[in-house]
């Protein structure tokens, strides 16, 4: 039962969306910085209870994929989001929206796009969990290469909410593990589905603050999340296929890349650039964006299975009933 309702994600994100439009008063009082930052860390903490010393051997032992993903997810997607946001036209405050939602790391929602498309999910998890880390030093870097011509980008602060929000809680999620491993059974069956709870309560909120603006800028935000996401699961797969992955290698690369973790994206939007208050609206939209064209794309995929690349991260129990987010 768990497991349906988290796999009905996408849903959750369109009604939930539709509510805040329309009734947006019921919402004011959780549009608050903390509480986003708080919510945020539980979906991160949920990451690191599902991970284990192992996994990251298991990157050194299988890095190659994990290297090609890592290399699509932060090449392709934000130049991608600057490319858009150019032709575009699009105003300072969507524009960083946009670009903080490329500079992101993979989110986790593509473990479970990944599932349902019958691709490699233990590659998306080990990828999701590498992009993840490494957002803590590049998020920062290359918000402020692409962004910084359009508006003052402080990096610094930027590296500060990265880490108090992915680092520290993904890690203290991994002492658990090793540490309290009882108390993790317990949680994991329920951890997906809080953490699809997050990333929906943020978008919702953020959705409802941002009505107005939303529906006056909707052919805009939708044609520029579209065409950023969309790009991010074409040029992904091609990007893997260049370096010589095929199957559900290319696969799963390509949707690792195609889907951001959105949340994270609204969060250090509304913390980092105050004075551009439209700038998370654009990651509410991209992640009902993204979830939309991945089920579609998952539901065309599994309808056209591929072999497993050998050579490559093996399935492995790990995480799809444990570890979906946005």
């Amino acid at each position: 039962m768990l497991q349906k309702l988290t796999l009905l994600f996408p849903l959750w994100m369109i009604l939930s969306g539709l509510f805040a439009l329309y009734a947006p008063e019921s919402l004011a009082s959780f549009n608050q910085g903390p509480l986003m930052v708080a919510v945020l860390a539980c979906i991160m903490l949920g990451m690191g209870l599902t991970l284990s010393v192992e996994d990251f051997r298991r990157i050194g032992r299988s890095p190659r994929g994990v290297a090609i993903g890592f290399a699509a997810q932060y090449s392709i997607m934000p130049l991608t989001a600057w490319i858009v946001a150019q032709a575009l036209s699009l105003p300072p405050h969507f524009a960083v929206g946009l670009i903080l939602v490329g500079c992101a790391p993979g989110g986790t929602a593509s473990n479970l796009i990944s599932y349902i498309a019958g691709a490699d999910v233990a590659l998306s998890v080990v990828m999701t969990v590498c992009s993840t880390l490494a957002a803590v030093v590049l998020t920062p870097l290359l918000t402020q290469l692409f962004a910084g011509a359009l508006v003052p980008v402080d990096a610094w602060l930027l590296f500060k909410q990265t880490f108090q929000v992915v680092i520290i809680p993904v890690f203290l999620g991994v002492l658990l593990n090793r540490w309290a491993p009882r108390l993790v059974r317990w949680v994991l069956p329920v951890a997906p589905l809080i953490s699809v709870a997050g990333v929906v309560f943020i978008c919702t909120v953020i959705f409802a603050a941002n009505a107005e603006a939303i529906l006056a800028y909707s052919r805009e935000l939708i044609l520029a999340t579209a065409l950023l996401h969309g790009a991010g699961f074409l040029f992904g797969y091609c990007f893997a296929r260049l370096f010589g992955c095929y199957g559900n290698s290319a696969r799963t690369i390509a949707i690792e890349v195609g889907m951001q973790n959105s949340g994270l994206a609204v969060v250090l939007a509304k913390q980092a650039f105050p004075l551009l208050p439209l700038a998370p609206v654009v990651g509410a939209v991209s992640a009902v964006m993204h979830s939309l064209l991945g089920s579609v794309l998952a539901a065309l995929l599994r309808q056209n299975p591929a072999p497993v690349q050998e050579g490559f991260i093996s399935p492995v129990p790990l995480t799809i009933s444990v570890r979906q987010e946005e």
